[in-house]
């Protein structure tokens, strides 16, 4: 069934939406392995990246052996896990608006980010190494954040739900964003207090906290596109569902669709990506409230199109906007600190907007 819808989706012009963007990405993931504090020729980038896709150690001959260091161990890494995470973003945010049908929904506003950073400030501060064997306890962090975040999920759901039938699972759109509001704002004032007892240490929290990529390796590259991917499957697999129960509850149950199963389904799914993406990129917020409603002025609100859609376009807006705080600013900022100055102003102009409309929020 899902390969079906796929491959009527590619054929109209979705799919040369997708194909244009796929072109941009690679561009840009070409431009932005040579870009840096030492530049690298764009055509050696392309040779080092395919001598080590294909074996072939000639395409390397005569070039500086540095350069294929810092392009295949220290950038790519790096620049595909932004890449990732801004693609897994994006789908988290289209599903949750999807579901929820409100533009203000997405892992930042329902509290899974701020259960993700919770967890982590705890490892953080107490050194947790869950494998003794090991010689850091760094893989700590991202397990930590995971389970943070995917607790945060199941008590945000538990508080939010009610014994109406009138309402998925119980649940309502308002319900969940002021219990994932109140759940975020509760946890906020525990990593406040985590902050408190660092001492020393409040440094590390802080600058996990605002988010970065300059750790990142192909363990994290590896983990992002499995989840993300198969994320992706689950999410576009019930699409024409997720259409469906935007005409009401009662409608889409009359045309076969079991809502309390999708709903579920897609609640869990969507956390499980912004949970893994989060737990590897430390707080990366707006861009799965911003990148949906960019895609959605294209492709109109068919989740079939918006949610392959959104996510290159999310995987091309974190890449560049990296690349930016990486290459071109004169020193690094965060990438959470970026994305929160552009995704905040447009926060406040959705709920404005929706505001003088008399829709609330």
């Amino acid at each position: 069934m899902s390969l079906n819808i796929l491959s009527k989706t590619i054929t109209n012009s979705t799919g040369v939406h997708l194909i244009l963007l796929g072109i941009f990405l690679f561009v840009a993931i070409i431009i932005s392995s040579g870009s840096g504090y030492i530049n690298i020729n764009f055509a050696d980038v392309f040779k080092i990246i395919a001598s080590k896709c294909t074996g072939n150690k000639d395409l390397l001959e005569g070039m500086n052996k540095i350069f294929s260091v810092i392009v295949f161990d220290v950038r790519l890494p790096r620049i595909l896990t932004a890449a990732i995470v801004g693609a897994g973003l994006s789908i988290s945010g289209a599903v949750f608006q999807g579901i929820l049908l409100n533009p203000l929904a997405d892992p930042y506003t329902l509290g899974v980010s701020a259960g993700a950073a919770f967890g982590a400030s705890i490892a953080i501060l107490f050194n947790i190494n869950l494998f003794a064997f090991t010689v850091n306890s760094s893989c700590s962090v991202p397990v930590f954040a995971f389970t943070g975040a995917i607790a945060t999920l199941f008590f945000v759901i538990f508080l939010a739900s009610s014994n109406s039938s009138a309402t998925r699972l119980g649940l309502s759109s308002n319900n969940l964003i002021l219990s994932g509001i109140i759940v975020a704002a509760i946890l906020s004032a525990g990593i406040s207090f985590l902050k408190y007892l660092a001492d020393e240490q409040v440094s590390i929290i802080i600058f996990w906290l605002m988010g970065s990529f300059a750790s990142s390796g192909w363990p994290d590259v590896q983990l992002t596109l499995l989840f993300v991917c198969a994320g992706f499957l689950i999410s576009f697999f019930f699409a024409r569902d997720l259409n469906l129960m935007a005409l009401g509850n009662r409608t889409a149950s009359s045309l076969g669709v079991d809502t309390k199963k999708v709903t579920l389904a897609l609640l869990v799914t969507a956390s499980l990506i912004a949970a893994v993406c989060v737990s590897v990129s430390g707080i990366i917020g707006f861009v799965g409230l911003l990148v949906p409603h960019m895609t959605r002025a294209v492709t109109g609100p068919d989740n079939r199109k918006l949610i392959p859609v959104s996510m290159m376009v999310g995987a091309i807006l974190l890449l560049c906007a990296d690349t930016l705080t990486r290459a071109v600013l004169p020193s690094e900022i965060p990438i959470g600190v970026l994305t929160a100055l552009i995704g905040g102003p447009f926060f406040c102009y959705i709920f404005k907007k929706r505001q003088m409309s008399g829709t609330g929020i």
